[in-house]
């Protein structure tokens, strides 16, 4: 029988819930879920909360969650115990969303959470604390717990309560920085400023938790390219993060920032432009020790990764690589990432693959006039 959700969804217990992101680097995670959507839901290139409203979720049910969870992973270790549990009705049976989520956290060896959705930190730090120490409860082979928060957010937390939730067992939070420009961060609505930023990012830092700040190349435009760059880096440069994760920017038709580009209000940087801008960026970024991380289909150059300062060299290297190329080999690659042929540079010495990057290029009628209008198309698949 299929349950209608009442107005309030914390009424009663519907069942594990998923949210509908999470980072890259938590594919292997369980996804526990202990706010719904955004509470801020303002950002203009986002479009994924906006028809939603935020919520936080009962503690019961999170533990209930996790309980579910439990039971499932009890099944998969003992399938015989498992046939006798769901006799008696104790899970939900396989098949369900808890069930599947359990199944990818084990065979994953069950070592990573994330907390979902946008900024979960919200919560009273008391309400975090106690479902840490019941997930550890449950899961002792836990080794990282993490989640997404606003630097508005962290910014109003206690000292006291960030070491708390370290010591409950959360060991990493990311940050949408997206930029350190308080022209951008204005432009787009992110309802921070740089030196919330900074201010939010010192503070996980001081409270001994692992960092992730997001920045999202080509945010400012082509009229705030340069500015979006420098202010980016500087704000990087005082808090030192454990890593900075690049994003670029694509744009779907339902983010409030394409009826913008539409009015021509903001004129979108082409893939070489973002580049030059993120030459500037790295090129910028002195005396942190920070990882550079850039696991996301939307980047154009996804190998630019490595530590700082030891590959500072190498990655800026990379991206004189491909500015240096013949236009036409710009433009296949560009094609060939955003068709998810590519990953590297490296591939366009791959003869399969380039012969299915030209006949896409011919399919699709790529010319030097419509290429970033094609790229860019092809981007918003991936959000």
């Amino acid at each position: 029988m299929q349950v209608t959700m009442q107005s309030d969804p914390n009424t009663f217990y519907y069942g594990y819930e998923v949210g509908p992101i999470r980072p890259p680097s938590e594919a292997r995670s369980l996804l526990l879920r202990v706010t719904r959507n955004c509470p801020w839901n303002r950002c203009a290139f986002c479009s994924i909360y906006k028809q939603s409203e935020f919520s936080e979720r009962v503690v019961a049910h999170i533990k209930q969650d996790i309980d579910s969870i439990a039971r499932h992973i009890e099944s998969l270790v003992n399938p015989f115990l498992g046939r006798i549990m769901t006799g008696k009705r104790r899970h939900e049976p396989a098949g369900t969303q808890a069930y599947w989520m359990a199944f990818n956290w084990f065979r994953h060896g069950m070592k990573a959470v994330f907390i979902q959705d946008a900024d979960s930190l919200s919560m009273p730090a008391s309400d975090i604390i106690e479902i840490l120490t019941y997930l550890h409860d449950k899961f002792p082979s836990i080794e990282r717990v993490t989640s997404y928060a606003r630097s508005s957010t962290v910014a109003k937390i206690s000292k006291d309560s960030l070491k708390a939730m370290r010591e409950a067992g959360l060991n990493r939070i990311h940050i949408g920085m997206e930029s350190g420009s308080d022209a951008v961060l204005k432009m787009v609505k992110k309802g921070a400023s740089k030196e919330i930023h900074v201010k939010a990012g010192l503070k996980v830092r001081a409270a001994g938790i692992e960092l992730s700040e997001y920045v999202m190349p080509g945010l400012g435009g082509i009229r705030l390219s340069r500015e979006h760059a420098l202010e980016t880096a500087s704000a990087l440069n005082r808090i030192n993060p454990d890593f900075i994760r690049f994003r670029q920017l694509a744009i779907p038709v339902t983010a409030p920032l394409h009826a913008t580009l539409e009015a021509g209000r903001f004129e979108r940087c082409t893939d070489l432009q973002v580049m030059h801008e993120l030459r500037l960026l790295i090129s910028n970024l002195d005396g942190i020790k920070s990882s550079i991380v850039s696991d996301h289909i939307l980047n154009l150059l996804q190998e630019v990764e490595g530590g700082l300062p030891e590959d500072k060299t190498r990655l800026l290297s990379i991206i004189d690589e491909f500015l240096e190329m013949n236009p036409q080999r710009q433009r296949l690659f560009q094609l060939g990432r955003r068709l998810g042929l590519f990953y590297g540079l490296g591939d366009l010495k791959d003869d399969g693959k380039m012969a299915r990057v030209e006949a896409a290029y011919q399919a699709l009628g790529i010319s030097p006039e419509n290429i970033d209008e094609k790229v860019s198309d092809l981007m918003t698949r991936f959000i």
